[in-house]
């Protein structure tokens, strides 16, 4: 007899459909064989679902049995077959009809149980799209596949539960959505308040987190530049629906999201060190996989220690920093994943960490000193909107600080300012597929950054003398953009831009 299940496979957070097809012959020797481009994962579960069986009391088929996951040129990755597989054999076994238009989704343990099963979101936003009603789906994975309206989410602890279910003994109900406790908790190292001084690294800060620009912070070790990186996720606000969605898939389709774990609504905040090769930044792997940039995507990506990283991963950001996203082509596969993350990095000035520092002596000669500075290349650092110094705080002041009470604003109220910046944005973008200033182009600059004649004279003049390229020229637009925002002002005004032109490095130096 053939039994045919419907699941599904994922290129990227590209969800296709896969026809599992399971044929049971009387005739020939019992073998028990998966076709169709599996890969081991798959092939294994020819052991997962047989012992499964075997400790659910069931008397496994000795026939020839033999599982084609159709169409066969898709290569096959994966766990989450099991499931599929074991209910075809379970159909002639007991004898049930399998539902139609139903999904079929969840790694087997020995013992019948269902694990929770990575992709759970993407499969039920698939039934969704191709109008199916039901999926079934491990009970670790309901609440995020539970997310998608309109289709039925059957949670299934192990096959015992699911043979009663066929058999009409026992009812299983379709769950619904249930809000995490944790869903909305902002877990942050430091309050902006915590920060003494750096008062110029504190608003650029602000404006980055505001228009979702790039920020570089330059200065000597101790100085507070990975404190204030750390601070930056308490300042940011929690993700809009549409964002919250594009990452939730992401991690689904990384395995990120926990047991009963559901909708991501605080934005990412990756820390990776700066040992990670390039395929942990970028993404990649035979089956290629999220990235750290993807991970981070609607978020933060905190490189800290900058120029400790090979020049090599730091030039694979220059292409997902341009463009908002990420193409990993392979001879078998070729995926695409979201990258508009939010760069912050920090790094020391030479080797040493004491270049220009007032309190000590650089030890580095002018050799180190240049080699270490061409680990950043000019491309690299014409992508980063916001680069301001961070210079170290007197210890006197730092001591009155910590002995008395300051009035330093914190976290909460700048995220309340940042909010409605990002709410303004939002309002503005409305329909134009963008969140934030920085993700603006050109034909966007010129209908939503109109300026006055003085602006422009400043902003030329500006060119000439920092010898801005148009891409840096164009940034500058942007951030005074945010600024404006910030202040609730419709018009850039060219205080705005005078701000924002700050922000280069040639104002640094």
């Amino acid at each position: 007899m053939l039994y045919k299940v419907t699941s599904v496979s994922f290129s990227g957070l590209t969800t296709i459909r896969i026809d599992v097809e399971v044929n049971i012959a009387d005739k020939g020797l019992p073998t028990f064989e998966i076709v169709g481009l599996p890969n081991k994962a798959v092939a294994e579960s020819r052991e997962r679902v047989r012992t499964a069986l075997i400790n659910t009391k069931l008397k496994f088929p000795l026939r020839r049995i033999t599982v084609n996951l159709a169409p066969g040129d898709v290569p096959k990755y994966g766990a989450f077959y099991d499931l599929p597989i074991a209910v075809g054999i379970l159909s002639d076994i007991n004898g049930f009809s399998i539902p139609k238009n139903s999904i079929f989704f969840g790694e087997l343990s020995l013992d019948g149980s269902l694990r929770h099963t990575k992709g759970a979101l993407l499969a039920a936003l698939f039934a969704k799209e191709n109008n199916m009603d039901s999926i079934f789906v491990p009970e670790g994975s309901a609440n995020e596949a539970s997310v998608v309206k309109g289709i039925n989410v059957y949670p299934i602890k192990n096959l015992n539960q699911l043979i009663l279910y066929f058999d009409s003994e026992l009812e299983i109900l379709p769950t619904s959505y249930k809000v995490p406790v944790s869903r909305n908790i902002m877990i942050v190292d430091f309050d902006m308040s915590e920060v003494l001084g750096q008062e110029q690294a504190k608003r650029a800060m602000e404006i980055a987190a505001a228009g979702g620009h790039n920020l570089l912070m330059i200065g000597s070790p101790g100085s507070g530049k990975t404190m204030l990186a750390r601070a930056l996720p308490g300042i940011l606000p929690l993700l809009n629906d549409e964002e919250s969605l594009e990452v939730t898939k992401i991690y689904s389709s990384a395995g990120n999201i926990p047991p009963g774990g559901s909708l991501i609504t605080t934005r990412p905040f990756r820390s990776p060190h700066h040992i990670i090769s390039q395929a942990g930044l970028v993404g990649g792997g035979t089956h290629p996989q999220p990235g750290e940039i993807s991970l981070a995507h609607r978020g933060v990506l905190f490189l800290d220690e900058f120029n400790e990283f090979p020049r090599s991963v730091i030039e694979a950001l220059r292409q997902p920093m341009e463009d908002g996203k990420l193409t990993i082509s392979r001879s078998l596969e070729r995926v695409t994943y979201p990258s508009q993350f939010m760069l912050v990095a920090a790094a020391n000035p030479c080797p040493c960490g004491y270049l220009n520092d007032d309190s000590k002596v650089c030890t580095c000669t002018k050799r180190e000193i240049i080699r270490y500075s061409k680990k950043l290349s000019g491309p690299i650092l014409d992508r980063i909107d916001l680069h301001v110094d961070v210079p170290v705080v007197d210890i006197k002041k730092l001591a009155k600080g910590f002995n008395n009470s300051n009035n330093n604003e914190t976290s909460i109220i700048i995220r309340n300012r940042i909010a409605i910046a990002r709410a303004t944005q939002q309002q503005r973008f409305d329909g134009e597929l963008i969140h934030t200033n920085s993700e603006m182009k050109n034909r966007l600059i010129r209908k939503y950054v109109p300026l006055d004649s003085n602006s422009k004279t400043m902003l030329i003049d500006a060119a000439k003398i920092f010898q801005l390229s148009a891409r840096s020229y164009l940034k500058i637009i942007k951030i005074a953009r945010t600024i404006a925002d910030l202040e609730k002002q419709e018009q850039v005004k060219e205080k705005h831009i005078a701000e924002a032109l700050q922000y280069r490095p040639g104002a640094i130096e």
